[in-house]
């Protein structure tokens, strides 16, 4: 076996251990009973709800990254064929992390021709527009609830005693900015040339110009509609399943999108599908809105699985339905 395999094999199992560590040691005293007894008293009709509005943001992750495809080669991607993609890539992500563009872009290839290199420039871009999006809505959540990440700061560091350490140390403080800032550009100048620096540079370059390619596009402003929408869904994923649950009901639209923020940040950690993450920074969120630990963790777990349950049905359905269609060959030149 040849040794990348067997390194990315080792980084898939302690990945995948790292998650059900975290799980298991969030969830050890939880009773089952306990768990079942939430589940059964929960509103379900809005957590079916839930899983339509999330339905239909898959749908639309798919459309807007159709829009990204005007390409002179292969076949033209559907929305239809671009979503269903998309559902097998999230179901591989939850196998194996980070997998998953490449398995959406893999399927999308054999069925319209299109290079895997091209499709992944486009989900460079995809990747890029949320990651500016997200810190959007990080800022956008400070400014609903910025005395809550005061309080929450306040818990984790004493800012007044820090603030008073600064002034009483500011020549300290500053020079040692100034030597920190002075070793970076020394490191930035010195290692310009390794393969990680050229790397991280050639990504910004790719960023900056997936970003200016968008309003080249046929349908810019649909792809830029679609992204808000995209982000507008996932609050609204969150707030109906807070409805369906007795201890989250009475969360402020303000407090459901912190606990949105920092599911996302969970689910951006390097396990699989968010595992133990996910679950852990939304009931520490939750914890602190007053709702107890127990019923914080139950909450995470609800929307996190019935997530998946959503992933790994309509996934399936998709990579049955993209299995099926006949691999694209390059017609013959006239």
């Amino acid at each position: 076996m040849p040794r990348t395999k067997i390194k990315q094999g080792i980084q898939i199992a302690l990945s995948l251990a790292l998650a059900i560590w975290i799980f298991w040691l969030l969830y050890r005293d939880i009773e089952f009973t306990n768990l079942v007894a939430q589940v059964r008293s929960s509103k379900w009709i809005w957590i079916l709800l839930s899983l339509v509005v999330s339905l239909f943001g898959y749908w639309l992750r798919g459309w807007r990254w159709a829009l990204l495809m005007n390409f002179d080669e292969g076949k033209e991607v559907s929305a239809s064929r671009s979503y269903h993609a998309v559902m097998v890539g999230y179901v591989v992500n939850l196998l194996i992390p980070r997998a998953g563009e490449v398995a959406r872009c893999g399927v999308l290839s054999r069925t319209n021709g299109i290079s895997i290199g091209r499709l992944l420039g486009t989900v460079i871009v995809e990747r890029s527009i949320d990651l500016l999006f997200l810190i959007g809505i990080i800022l956008l959540a400070f400014l609903v609830e910025n005395q809550l990440f005061i309080s929450l700061a306040g818990e984790m560091v004493d800012l007044n005693s820090l603030g008073a350490k600064l002034l009483n140390n500011l020549p300290i403080f500053l020079a040692g900015v100034a030597v920190f800032v002075l070793l970076v550009y020394y490191l930035g100048r010195k290692f310009r040339n390794s393969g990680l620096i050229q790397k991280a540079q050639s990504f910004g370059r790719q960023v900056v110009f997936g970003i200016k390619s968008i309003s080249d596009l046929k349908n810019p402003w649909g792809f830029w509609g679609s992204s808000i929408l995209i982000w507008v869904i996932y609050f609204f994923t969150m707030y109906t399943v807070s409805l369906a649950i007795q201890s989250t009901a009475n969360l402020t639209p303000g407090e459901v999108l912190l606990v949105m923020v920092m599911g996302t940040i969970g689910m951006v950690a390097p396990v699989q599908g968010g595992i133990g993450t996910f679950h852990a920074l939304v009931a520490y969120i939750l914890i602190q809105f007053g709702v107890s630990e127990s019923d914080g963790k139950i909450f995470a777990a609800i929307i996190h699985g019935t997530q998946v349950i959503l992933v790994l049905i309509a996934g399936f359905i998709s990579w049955l339905i993209m299995v099926r269609i006949p691999a694209w060959i390059k017609p013959d030149k006239v």
